[in-house]
């Protein structure tokens, strides 16, 4: 059986281009278009599709709100967006709303076909970009959630997050001293709080701390 695509973009071109890209594929066959929310819902609910290509951008309201509400409705329909849109919080409203894959139109037409076959295998498709982009948001939210465990829990101050972190690397105090233009004395006095606040009683032990929290990376 073919994979069954439907199509959802507002403007008539695009889904033209996209019914000539994916007509030499053998396993797809475009089952239907749609232009907007209200018309995607309704023809997926009619059609059934195995996959959806969204757009974000849709006359009558977002690609984002059409993927919920056809996701409801359709929970076997695997929602692939192909949009401009690149950026982290609509990618992730995406997800949320049930999107199975995200690229950009931009894309290659093998790696569109590619994409397709993935989410209807139950797999994922995530442009290479954007997946660089996740990868680095987490990354910071990691930090970000480090630094305010770190708060919370043992109540560093900033300046001694700094001065520990730079401990986990095996800094001494001049160097320590030198690449956060303090001094010795006051490097020190930070060091001071830190075991005291950590319960540590030596540099070991605080660097142990910093990596098994994740402040040494």
């Amino acid at each position: 059986m073919p994979v069954r695509v439907m199509v959802v973009d507002d403007h008539g071109v695009v889904r033209s281009g996209l019914r000539a890209l994916l007509q030499p594929e053998a396993d797809m066959v475009i089952v239907g278009e749609a232009n907007g929310v209200k018309d995607a819902t309704r023809k997926a609910t009619e059609l059934k599709p195995d996959v959806i290509l969204m757009d974000i951008n849709l006359p009558d309201g977002s690609g984002i709100e059409a993927t919920r509400m056809i996701k409801e409705s359709c929970p076997n329909t695997q929602i692939l967006m192909l949009t401009i849109y690149d950026d982290h919080e609509t990618v992730l409203k995406a997800v949320k709303a049930g999107a199975i894959g995200y690229v950009l139109k931009d894309i290659p037409p093998e790696h569109l076909a590619r994409a397709i076959r993935a989410v209807n295998s139950n797999g994922t498709a995530i442009h290479p970009s954007i997946a660089r982009m996740m990868v680095e948001r987490l990354a910071v939210n990691e930090r970000e959630s480090t630094l305010m465990n770190l708060r919370r829990g043992p109540g560093l101050t900033l300046r001694e997050i700094d001065v520990l972190r730079e401990v986990s690397q095996g800094l001494s105090d001049k160097e320590i001293a030198s690449k956060l233009h303090l001094s010795e004395p006051t490097v020190k006095s930070h060091l001071r709080a830190v075991y005291q606040k950590l319960h540590a009683r030596n540099r070991a032990q605080a660097a142990t701390y910093a990596a098994k929290h994740g402040l040494d990376v």
